[in-house]
């Protein structure tokens, strides 16, 4: 088996390997740090848990983002799984610099800022940095988290959708 990288792909290729992964179902979130302009959030994709022991979570930071410095450098961090209601949120923090209003985070304790609605919301210290292809892996050990529940706003296909609390 060849571990030698794969040759580069013409756009056609590339464009038919995003649509490709746009077949895996995903959860909604928002990224949300401190930054010198005030705190800032970034909606995101790329989460998944990583060890229970310690707790351990990983999201992917696109290099050509325009928030690359501050998540980048950022030593706390919080996760904020969104509901169904939040497309709008998830819209304008996916299209550049969003830097939030003061009545739209809270701050508890001496944590990362926090978006006061969220199904879950996990905060976190940079545990790990890996640079992969043309992302930044963020690992970020959990410090504190809560969970409220309720419907999941998804992404499919390039197109947001619902997710549903399961019924027992």
């Amino acid at each position: 088996m060849s571990l030698e990288p794969p040759p580069e792909h013409p756009a056609a290729d590339v464009a038919a390997y995003r649509r490709a992964l746009g077949a895996f179902a995903t959860g909604v979130c928002i990224v949300t740090a401190d930054s010198p302009a005030g705190p800032l959030g970034i909606t995101i994709n790329s989460f998944t848990s990583v060890s229970l022991t310690p707790r351990l979570v990983l999201w992917c930071l696109d290099e050509r983002s325009d928030r690359w410095p501050v998540f980048a450098a950022a030593e706390t961090f919080a996760i904020h799984m969104l509901p169904s209601s939040d497309k709008a949120m998830a819209g304008r923090f996916a299209k550049g610099v969003s830097v939030l209003d003061p009545h739209e985070f809270v701050r508890p304790d001496d944590g990362p800022p926090c978006l006061p609605e969220a199904l879950a919301r996990l905060e976190c210290r940079t545990h790990d940095r890996i640079q992969m292809g043309d992302h930044l892996v963020i690992v970020g050990r959990v410090t504190r988290f809560e969970d409220w529940g309720g419907e999941a706003l998804t992404y499919f296909r390039g197109r947001y959708g619902v997710a549903t609390e399961p019924q027992a």
